[in-house]
């Protein structure tokens, strides 16, 4: 028997439960992954609040690396002891062993350790698609990225740095804005002394930003509205303060024909052919130095709930991973 976190009912952080597991044989297309490491995302915490529900009684977790230990009968390019990694469902990461879709998995990288492996997976291919497909980004653009010191923040601007963007990012503290600087954020906005939509209209001349890609929802969305120039493109891809509300498309067209996406992180992996180029992009980027994944918190699987009080707090910055 191993173990995993798991919960029967939908509220705060004590309804995590570290429980005794059985895990069966792997079907035809499954493998069998004993976890090194596993990641922590935003999108744990709307899981087990029900913000997205899930069938209960369920596992958690969408990330992880790790080193198989069985194939299934049709599994052909996946063999035992190969190290692999993985962002998305089925849910159940946080868990010590598991049985995972073959077609999920992708190869890590010898020079990529487990921690960077579990840490960078959901947030990288997130930062991926973001600047590469859902608006991609061109040298001399100026980009907008919120929570500019969080997992999926230090990476965009990492990346956009690379790519010769000019990068603007919201943090909220001193301490914040020094870290987002040092990782390629040109103008870190602490957002809680200053009004971030006046701060991008001043650093931008009036002319507002091309795109903005933002995580917090609620809080931020309306703002991040007015930070656009005519035809810009605003990204909503979390809801850290809460759901955006009800949009009068109206809106849009006042502020200059904007266009609005909410992309998802599966929707642009669904197709595995997808999702081997996107994880070999960002495993290049990582790997040629051009962006470093900070695991700046770690814990103990079985102190989960801990691991997301502290990210529902804003007491964590880059990535944490959940040690079995």
């Amino acid at each position: 028997m191993s173990h995993a976190i798991r919960f029967h009912a939908p509220g705060g952080p004590e309804v995590l439960r570290w429980e005794e597991v059985g895990v069966g044989d792997t079907a035809p297309g499954e493998v069998r992954v004993r976890h090194h490491a596993v990641g922590l995302n935003y999108i744990d915490i709307y899981h087990r609040t029900a913000a997205y529900p899930l069938p209960l009684p369920s596992g958690i977790g969408l990330e992880a690396a790790g080193v198989i230990e069985a194939v299934g009968s049709a599994v052909t390019d996946l063999k035992p002891g190969d190290r692999v990694a993985y962002a998305g469902g089925p849910v159940g990461a946080y868990a010590e062993v598991r049985n995972m879709p073959a077609d999920r998995l992708v190869k890590l990288p010898d020079a990529i350790d487990f921690k960077t492996g579990a840490a960078m997976m959901l947030q990288g291919m997130t930062a991926q698609y973001l600047l590469r497909r859902t608006c991609p980004v061109q040298a001399g653009d100026t980009i907008l990225i919120h929570a500019a010191a969080g997992g999926v923040g230090l990476i965009v601007c990492q990346w956009a740095k690379a790519l010769g963007a000019n990068v603007i990012g919201t943090v909220s503290s001193d301490e914040k804005a020094v870290l987002a600087k040092a990782h390629g954020c040109d103008h870190p906005i602490i957002y809680t002394r200053e009004n971030f939509t006046q701060r991008v209209r001043e650093i931008t001349g009036g002319e507002g930003v091309p795109v903005v890609y933002d995580s917090i929802g609620k809080d931020t969305f309306f703002g991040s509205l007015d930070c656009l120039r005519p035809l810009g493109m605003m990204v909503t891809f979390g809801n850290a303060s809460g759901p955006v509300p009800p949009l009068d498309l109206l809106e849009l067209s006042k502020r200059g024909s904007l266009f609005v996406t909410r992309p998802t992180l599966f929707g642009y992996t669904a197709k595995r052919a997808d999702l081997l180029t996107m994880a070999a992009e960002l495993f290049e980027v990582v790997t040629s130095g051009k962006v470093k994944i900070e695991v700046n918190q770690t814990y103990p699987l079985k102190d989960a709930a801990q691991a997301q009080i502290d990210l529902a707090a804003r007491k964590t910055t880059g990535s944490t991973v959940l040690l079995p």
